[in-house]
Parts: C-alpha cells; structure tokens; sequence
C-alpha cells in the first residue's frame, strides 16, 4: 500500500486490489446498487404515477395527496447525506427496512395522517439512505470511472415503472430483500482508495487517458463542505439544483393526474434511461455546456407538455434525468472530490420539491409558466458558474 498525490492535491491510495478489500471483483458493488435502487425509487416516481387513484379510491383532497410526495421528497433528500457518514451494511438494511415499511402503509392505510407519517416520512427518509449509499459506495469503488453512478441513480428513476403494475404491497417485499441483500454485500474501500492497474498522477494530466480532462478542468483544490458554503458560487449551484427540482417534482406530481399513466411512465423511463448518455456527454462536450442545455430543454419541455403531452413527458424526464446524472461532476469540477459535497447539493431538492409539488397541488396548470421559467433561470445560473480560486480569463 502506498499513499501519493498528484498536481492538484489529491491523494491516493494504490496497491490493495478490490478482490483483496471485498473478497470478490467490485462490480458486485455496482450490481448490488444497482439493484436495489431498482426499488427504492417506486416511493417518488410510482407514487406520483399513482396519485390520482390514490386520492380518488381514499377519499383525501388533491392537495393532500400532493403533501405526501411533497413530504416524502423532503424527507428522501434530507436523509442522503447522513448515508455518507455511516456504513453501508447498517444503511441499507435501516433504510430497506423504512422502505418496505412505508409501502405497507401505503397499501393497507386510508387515513391521510398515517400514510403521511409512514409512507412519506419513514419510506422517504429509507429512500434517501438507500439512495446516499448507493452513490457514494459506487463513487469510492470507481474513482476513474464516475459516469458509472449515473448507471445506479438511473435505476432509481426507471425502476418504478413496474410498481404502476403490481402496486405498493409486492414492492414492499422486493425492496426489503434487495437492500438486506445488497447489505451484505457493499463495503466502502479504504479513503482515496485507487484501482492500482492506472497510475492516478498520469491520469489526471494526460488527456488521451482521461478524456474528461478535455472538456472539463478539475478543481483548483479540494475543498471542505464549509470551505465550499463559504464560496458565492456554491449558493448559485445550491439554486440551480433547487430549481432543476422543482420543474421536475412539478411534473411527477401533474403528469399523471392530467396526461394519464402513459406520461407519467414516459418520465420516469425517459429520466432513467438518459443518465448514462448525459454522463457520456458531459465528457465529450463540456459538464456546464450540457447542463444548461438540459436545464433549458426542461423549461421549454414544460410548455410543450400543454400541447403535445407525451413529447413533452420525455422530453422533460430526459431533461431532469440529465441534470441528475451530471451533478457529481459538476460538484466536484467546482469544489473537488470530498464524497459528502454531492451529497449536500443534492439536498437542494428537499426545497426544489417542496416548491414543484406544492406548484402543482395549488396552481395546477398555471403552475408550468412557473417551472418553465425555474428552468431557464437554473440554465442561467449554470451558465455563470465559476471555478473557486481560478482566474476569470482561465476558467473554462
């Protein structure tokens, strides 16, 4: 084992392999998230799908369904960063266990208090602990391959297309079997861990090895998350992502109640299916240059889903699928690689869904002049983000 940095003031760690860590290669890890966050996503993506009946079949106010997604994303978005404190075995299974419990309330409660605080609180809090720890663990075990998260995330997305079919109860059961499972098997390396086949100081300055390099210039340095919350430009990042939320809890919340389960189910494949494609793209075009196309599409996808409904579901999923996929990255080109610094801006959307639920449980239609324009602005601010500590004339 040995322990070295490179020009930019990362450490590494080389010499343990990941069968030497894990007893086993480290795509287990990767398959192991992936599967689990197959499920966990049902609590966002399929409750929304879901909502009209839900509110119809048990008599609540369309506002008071909406407060359940609201409710429930907060909690999920609140919870991810304590999950990158904590090891993955107890997360998981803590969070597996919230999950499943959740979704039983989900299936057999009626009354709006009960589903609130089951459902929403405790299946959204489980959610965001499956979510934080499927993230970072595939972060820390893929140092030189960070699109592969996004191959994980979009399972959150896309994986709730099959409980429009079978519903919350089976759900319940799929998910706690998967975490406890994935439980098992996820355990985060050592810090600074490094594959030790790719020299880490050649590949973070040779650009036909590190083709991110390109279009993409790493931080200057690595910064805290206080250090970070320090910097003007962190609280731009912190809005755009805020906004990016909105448009897209806005839609989870609408499509369905208006468009039907077709739009709702084109969003959520559309926001899944394009995280790997976005990842792709930030490296061969530029993170912030893709990002802000995304973050405008999405506003220009919420009028277009007025008239024509299901081009506008997927372009809106694709939309908000990519500003998820591309979010790590653009942390850690501004801030650097500490694992908790995604995690905090990803909190953000506690505040963006509160606002994009509400949107759509209080001013309905009227509500997508509001989301379009939270786009264009959130395109807006990306376009002006600078990396902390580099001169203006050397920034990209």
């Amino acid at each position: 084992m040995q322990l070295i940095q490179d020009f930019y003031g990362r450490r590494y760690r080389i010499g343990e392999t990941d069968r030497l860590l894990l007893g086993r290669p480290r795509v287990w890890v990767l398959v192991a998230a992936w599967a689990v966050m197959l499920a966990a996503g049902a609590g966002q993506y399929g409750y929304g799908a879901l909502l009209p009946g839900l509110v119809a079949e048990r008599g609540w106010t369309w506002q008071q369904g909406c407060w359940v997604l609201a409710v429930w994303t907060v909690c999920q978005s609140a919870t991810v960063f304590v999950a990158t404190r904590l090891p993955p075995a107890v997360t998981l299974a803590v969070g597996g266990v919230l999950c499943a419990a959740g979704f039983v309330a989900l299936a057999a409660a009626r009354e709006f208090p009960v589903v609130l605080a089951s459902h929403a609180v405790l299946g959204g809090a489980g959610a965001g602990l499956v979510y934080g720890t499927c993230q970072s663990t595939v972060a820390r075990w893929y140092p030189e391959r960070p699109s592969l998260v996004a191959v994980v995330t979009g399972a959150f997305a896309y994986g709730s297309i099959p409980f429009l079919l079978t519903g919350p109860t089976p759900a319940a059961a799929v998910v706690l079997v998967l975490a406890l499972g994935a439980a098992l098997i996820l355990r985060t390396p050592p810090d600074d861990w490094w594959p030790r086949h790719l020299d880490p100081r050649q590949w973070a300055l040779d650009k036909t090895l590190n083709r991110d390099l390109r279009h993409n210039r790493p931080a200057i340095r690595q910064y805290s998350v206080a250090e970070a919350l320090r910097c003007p430009v962190a609280w731009l990042l912190y809005l755009a992502v805020a906004g990016a939320a909105a448009v897209a809890l806005f839609d989870i919340a609408y499509l369905a109640a208006f468009h039907g389960l077709l739009a709702a189910g084109l969003f959520a494949a559309t926001s899944g299916l394009t995280r790997v494609g976005a990842a792709w793209a930030g490296v061969r075009f530029g993170r912030r240059t893709v990002l802000c196309g995304a973050l405008a599409t999405a506003g220009v996808a919420q009028l277009l889903v007025l008239v024509a409904p299901t081009v506008g579901a997927c372009l809106a999923g694709a939309a908000a699928g990519a500003c998820y996929a591309l979010l790590p990255g653009i942390v850690q080109g501004h801030f650097g690689e500490r694992l908790a610094l995604p995690s905090f801006f990803y909190g953000a959307k506690a505040v963006g869904g509160l606002l994009g639920v509400l949107l759509a449980a209080y001013v309905g239609t009227a509500g997508f002049g509001v989301t379009a324009l939270l786009g264009l602005v959130a395109a807006t601010l990306i376009s002006v983000l600078r990396q902390p500590g580099r001169p203006i004339l050397a920034s990209w």
